[in-house]
């Protein structure tokens, strides 16, 4: 049970920080000892990875006494719609100044990572876990 609360207390951590970097990065920035940037790009995109983060403990947080089997393919989901989400609102509406081939290699990533979350969720592939 201490393991169980542990968990929701990690997640809950997790969740609200990566809300307060995706919200208020600049502010954030400040608080956390941040290099200052010119973009809050990486701010946000490390809010996101987090957010996905409290996203999947809160997932094994409700799960745990059903199967006690870990993140698993769901937390790794979770943690990859969000980074990924994150990073594709960046490249549609942030001004990033990049070049083409940066530009470009951000897409990739951003939408591998969601292509291999969509096949995941498709397949419903956690179901065959263990």
């Amino acid at each position: 049970m201490k393991e169980q609360h542990l968990l929701l207390i990690d997640a809950f951590i997790n969740l609200l920080l990566g809300v307060l970097l995706l919200l208020f990065p600049a502010g954030m920035m400040g608080v956390l000892g941040l290099p200052p940037t010119d973009t809050y790009f990486y701010a946000t995109i490390l809010g996101g990875v987090i957010f996905g983060i409290g996203v999947a403990l809160s997932i094994e947080w409700w799960t745990a006494e059903r199967d006690g089997g870990g993140l698993g393919l769901v937390g790794a989901i979770a943690i990859n719609i969000c980074g990924a989400g994150v990073l594709l609102v960046w490249l549609i509406v942030g001004e990033l100044t990049l070049p083409p081939r940066g530009r470009i290699v951000l897409w990739v990533v951003a939408l591998s990572v969601l292509g291999i979350a969509a096949v995941e969720i498709a397949a419903q592939s956690w179901q065959h876990e263990g």
